[in-house]
């Protein structure tokens, strides 16, 4: 009787691994579809956020071209209504470029 015992508890250990190796073959089955799903819903909604940026940033630049447009026109106007005082202004802002400039430069030495 105690073979027979000894092959008993055999049977029930190797029924017990066998029982073990099926769950834990099911749990990471069940964990890689976890897995798959949650990348999928990263991945779309990685996907929506692009598109939504995409699409904010064509707004702005619409806007921002838009405003340049009319600051151009806006300057354009202005030159030609008063073009001497437009010159007189061009050339007092070059000239004070021109000296900061020089004096940064004369500074680095």
């Amino acid at each position: 009787m105690p073979a027979n015992s000894v092959d008993h508890a055999a049977d029930e250990t190797k029924a017990a691994v066998n029982s073990a190796a099926e769950s834990v073959t099911k749990m990471s089955a069940e964990a890689q579809r976890s897995f798959a799903e949650a990348a999928k819903r990263i991945e779309r909604a990685v996907s929506e956020g692009v598109e939504q940026l995409r699409a904010q940033t064509r707004a702005y630049t619409d806007t921002a071209g838009q405003q340049i447009d009319q600051a151009s026109q806006y300057m354009t106007e202005r030159v030609r209504e008063r073009p001497l005082a437009a010159t007189g202004a061009a050339l007092g802002v070059g000239v004070l470029i021109g000296l900061l400039l020089s004096a940064a430069s004369s500074s680095r030495r």
